[in-house]
């Protein structure tokens, strides 16, 4: 069971961090700059990782093994950072911003994992999207 639930407790701790990180970026700092420090530190830090799960290993031959996924993916998290700092300077919530996004995410995996991965679309998930729809629109109702 640890091994099944660690991994997810590992995300939402991350991402808890990671949102205050992105908030706590200065207003007066160029995003793509304050990323040159994030993903130096990211460099550094998978490298030692790297090491220390597999101290026999040598990342030249793991190098060799990878295919497009890895380059596709660093131009994309720089696109998911810039996001996320950009959606906080024009005055975005966490509270809000964080459950949008991972709503708007999750009804767009299931089309993803239908479409590319061949994964079952049930009545069960359509209906889980339409509560995840209005769900949005109870969010960002504003009584008054």
């Amino acid at each position: 069971m640890f091994n099944y639930v660690w991994p997810i407790a590992l995300v939402v701790l991350s991402n808890v961090v990671y949102q205050i990180c992105a908030k706590s970026i200065p207003d007066g700092v160029n995003p793509f700059a304050a990323l040159t420090v994030t993903y130096t530190v990211g460099v550094v830090f998978s490298a030692v990782m790297y090491f220390i799960s597999n101290r026999h290993g040598n990342l030249i031959q793991e190098y060799r093994k990878l295919n497009w996924a890895p380059f596709a993916f660093g131009v994309i998290l720089v696109g998911l950072e810039v996001g996320w700092i950009y959606a906080y300077k024009a005055g975005w919530q966490v509270s809000t911003a964080s459950i949008m996004q991972s709503a708007f995410l999750a009804v767009a995996l299931i089309f993803v994992g239908w479409i590319l991965y061949h994964e079952t679309l049930t009545w069960n998930k359509l209906v889980g999207v339409a509560i995840c729809l209005l769900g949005l629109v109870f969010i960002n109702y504003d009584v008054k």
